[in-house]
């Protein structure tokens, strides 16, 4: 079993700590991947600062690239050396959800025995199904996808799930059709790539709602027609008035804030979809009045990981970047080393990053 360098939390908001830990060997189904990229995703930040719960000691991380190191028993499809993107989607492929198309609310409970132990051999977690911030992970066959090899390793790693999640929640959960209007509130990494998905998808306005003006022109960059603060009395007017006069067909909610929940539904037009990507804190409400949602034929979405089957989605988001209509290098705004990690995160933090990567180097 490998010796690796893994970034480890063992209490909830203190720093990550880089130790050396055992992975163990992949078992049946399983693969073993040696990482090239792990990107810093805000979730990995909301549980280390035990905002969902949690056990500990563990290692978090799931948005990651690299390639095929071992194979377990009975794993087809797959070879060593294969450069693949690692996703926290891990479909049981027979439950309800997953036979409905819906592996990303796989139904069935997660049991794997433990992947990481400590020099005193006490267990850790490998958070969200992957613990990618470490030089290697085991993960089941099922989560990773197959890329060609001349993706950079940086940019395919946002292809697990902050790419994924933006775009997918406006194409797969939203159902926006050509020619439709959207607001999407946040224009952080999940909030650039539901701009993506919408301009993707033949969106006729996109308005992009941010706190940083900062934010809204990147937001233009990546295919805003137009751009409100949120600092606003009534940002909704303004996003009206961007619309024409009319509310949107599709709201798209990727910050994890009850604020931007309470509002969103004022963002919506005559049947309009609100779909509620961002994730509060654990016990964090919201408020809206119902008879409205009745009167005008509205609803609220969730989407979890942009409602994606992995298979079909990221290649086909593969193959828009490698043809120059989706952006993923431009996202990738600060490049670390793994003993840098509590740095980026600060900076992740502080809101002016897209998504900090962690690079790593196979032969330190």
């Amino acid at each position: 079993m490998p010796q690796i360098k893994a970034a480890v939390l063992r209490a909830f908001g203190a720093p990550l700590a880089i130790e050396e830990v055992t992975l163990r060997d992949p078992e049946a189904g399983e693969i073993e991947v040696t990482l090239d990229a792990v990107a810093i995703c805000h979730s990995d930040i909301s549980f280390a600062e035990g905002g969902w719960g949690g056990a500990l000691p563990a290692v978090y991380g799931h948005e990651a690239a690299g390639r095929v190191s071992r194979l377990g028993a009975g794993v087809t499809g797959l070879a060593e050396g294969d450069f693949v993107v690692v996703t926290l989607i891990k479909p049981c492929g027979t439950c309800p959800s997953c036979g409905s198309g819906k592996p990303t609310i796989c139904e069935t409970p997660t049991i794997e025995p433990p992947k990481l132990t400590d020099a005193e051999g006490t267990s850790i977690g490998a958070a969200m199904n992957c613990g990618a911030f470490a030089e290697r992970v085991v993960v089941s066959a099922s989560q990773v996808v197959a890329l060609p090899d001349d993706l950079p390793a940086d940019s395919a790693a946002l292809l697990a799930c902050g790419v994924i999640t933006g775009v997918g929640a406006v194409v797969n959960a939203g159902r926006l059709h050509a020619g439709e209007d959207v607001v999407v509130i946040g224009a952080g990494g999940v909030g650039l790539n539901a701009i993506q998905g919408a301009r993707i998808a033949g969106a006729r306005r996109i308005v992009a709602v941010d706190m940083s003006e900062q934010k809204l022109a990147m937001a233009r960059d990546f295919g805003a027609t137009h751009g409100v603060l949120a600092t606003g009395e009534a940002p909704w007017k303004d996003a009206m008035a961007a619309l024409g006069g009319r509310g949107a067909d599709v709201v798209a909610v990727t910050v994890g804030a009850t604020r931007a929940y309470d509002e969103a539904q004022r963002y919506l037009g005559w049947g309009g979809r609100m779909i509620m990507v961002g994730m509060p804190h654990t016990g964090a409400m919201a408020q809206y009045e119902p008879a409205v949602n009745a009167y005008m034929g509205s609803s609220m979405v969730g989407s979890k990981m942009g409602d994606v089957v992995i298979g079909r989605d990221i290649p086909w988001m593969a193959d828009l970047y490698r043809q120059g209509r989706l952006k993923l290098d431009e996202l990738v705004s600060g490049r670390w080393r793994l003993d840098q990690i509590n740095e980026a995160i600060a900076d992740t933090k502080s809101g002016a990053a897209r998504r900090n990567v962690i690079l790593f180097d196979r032969e330190s």
